[in-house]
Parts: C-alpha cells; sequence; structure tokens
C-alpha cells in the first residue's frame, strides 16, 4: 500500500503588520487681540472753570436753543444730534429720550461743579458731548494736572539755574527788560537778587530772554546811550557819536530804537561799531 505522502503543509503565523499613522499637527493660529477702547469708567467727577475764574455762580446751557446751540456732531451718521439735560432720561440726546422731559440746570459754585457717579447722564453731557468742553470749563484730572505742574517745576529748576550761573552783563541785559532803568543804579549782588526773583517768578519769560540775542545788544545800546558815549536824538530817530556829532544809523519808522541799534550791531558795519562800544564800556 503506497504510502500517502505526509501533504500536510504546516501553519506559518505571520506577526500582524502594524501600520504607523504620522499625525500631522496643524500650526495654532493665533487670532491678534484687537486693542479696545477704554471703556466709560463710572466715578465721581468735578469740572472747573477755565481761566482761573471762581465767580458765585456760573451757568452754561442744558438745553438747546436758537441763542445758545447745544448740538453735537455724529461722524457715524453725519447728523446733528440735539442734547438736553433731563435729570430723569438716561440719555443726553432729545431723540433718545422718551415721555416728559424734567429739565435740569449745570451751575458751577464758585467756579467748580461736582458731579457723582450716580447721575452719568450730566456726567456724560459734561465729559463727552457739550460744546463749551475745554473752552469754559474742562474736567479736573488728577494726573495731567500732576504732570502739568511736574513740567512747571523743572522749567523753574531750569531758569533758576540759568540765573545762579548768568553773566553779570547778560543778568543786567535780562533783568532790564522787567524793570527797565532802575537796573542801572543796582549793584550787582542786587541785580543778582532780583534775577532769580524774575527766574522763579516767570521761568518761561526769563528763559526766553536769556536765550534772545538781541535783549544783551539793546542793553549795550541803552547801557552807551547812558554813559554819554552814544546820542539819542529826542525824535528817537537817531543814534549819532556823542563826541562828534556823527551819525550812526537812522532808525526805522515806527520801530524802538534800541531794538534797531541791536539790529544794526550785527550787520558787517556794526560789529566794528558794537567791539568799540563794549571796549569803552568795560
Amino acid at each position: 500500500m503506497a504510502k500517502k505522502a505526509n501533504t500536510a503543509q504546516k501553519n506559518v503565523e505571520v506577526a500582524p503588520q502594524v501600520i504607523q499613522e504620522t499625525i500631522v499637527e496643524k500650526p495654532v493660529v493665533k487670532t491678534p487681540v484687537k486693542p479696545t477702547k477704554p471703556s466709560w469708567e463710572i466715578k465721581d467727577r468735578t469740572y472747573i472753570l477755565l481761566g482761573n475764574k471762581s465767580p458765585i455762580t456760573y451757568t452754561i446751557p442744558a438745553r438747546h436753543s436758537g441763542k445758545y446751540p447745544l448740538l453735537w456732531f455724529d461722524e457715524k451718521t453725519g447728523d446733528q444730534k440735539e442734547l438736553r439735560y433731563a435729570t430723569n432720561q438716561n440719555s443726553v440726546f432729545v431723540e433718545e429720550q422718551k415721555g416728559e422731559a424734567t429739565l435740569g440746570h449745570i451751575t458751577f459754585y464758585d467756579g467748580t461743579l461736582a458731579v457723582s457717579k450716580e447721575k452719568q447722564n450730566l456726567q456724560k453731557l459734561l465729559s463727552l458731548y457739550h460744546p463749551a468742553k475745554n473752552t469754559k470749563y474742562k474736567e479736573f484730572d488728577a494726573a495731567v494736572i500732576a504732570i502739568d505742574e511736574l513740567d512747571d517745576l523743572e522749567i523753574t529748576i531750569d531758569a533758576l539755574n540759568m540765573a545762579r550761573e548768568m553773566d553779570i552783563d547778560i543778568a543786567e541785559a535780562v533783568l532790564r527788560v522787567e524793570i527797565g532803568s532802575k537796573v542801572s543804579s543796582m549793584s550787582s549782588k542786587e541785580i543778582r537778587r532780583d534775577l532769580i526773583l524774575f527766574a522763579q517768578r516767570n521761568a518761561d519769560l526769563f528763559i526766553e530772554l536769556a536765550n534772545d540775542d538781541n535783549v544783551q545788544l539793546r542793553n549795550v545800546a541803552i547801557n552807551a546811550t547812558e554813559s554819554g558815549l552814544l546820542k539819542l536824538s529826542q525824535d528817537q530817530r537817531t543814534f549819532t557819536w556823542a563826541s562828534n556829532g556823527r551819525k550812526v544809523i537812522t532808525v526805522p519808522f515806527d520801530e524802538n530804537p534800541y531794538s534797531a541799534m541791536a539790529a544794526y550791531f550785527k550787520t558787517d558795519e556794526g560789529i566794528e561799531i558794537y567791539r568799540s562800544i563794549e571796549k569803552k564800556l568795560s
């Protein structure tokens, strides 16, 4: 008997293939954050009259009229909107007010108007829409006022330092603008004292004069006239040499004679005369 061939095949186990999936991460796109406008802050606010005014009472218009227009231009719509302060309405725009309106007054006492946070309609009228804002009154801002005061203090310090270090001849020229011919009879210490007081009292004007070349040149012309080197005619139209009567310049019509002489000192011809006068004055 023929032997059956062993045809049984061995089962070969094949390991399952693992398909690796590549995960591609999508880049995260950050949405840019747009800056938002500062929101209206609910707080007590104070308003003050401009121009250092502090009358016992001062009233500004609270509603639109032919005599006192109270309108606000809406740039989005291109419309003029009528304003009205009504104590029983939330909006200051007449077109948005509903029902009967109880009109209110806007009155400053001793130059000041304090508005509590509960009166939002009045605050918004005064802070955002009223046409008299920054012309007749402004909102009090302690931070802004502190900045302004700091600027003033720094300018005053600069002026005082300039006054302390200033040459006495320039000091005399600057002070002459402030007190006139009286400076000619003052001692150097008196000039220095009054100069520092001037710088402290009016720092802006002091710095302006200290940086103005014409101030010193005018002072030289005045000193030359007072000391008898130059002579100014009675009609203040002609400068001449006092020693020989020879004309130096004719003052243009309607011009200050010493300002005219200061301008002349800057010319090619005048600078020689200026140097000569300075030598004789020293």
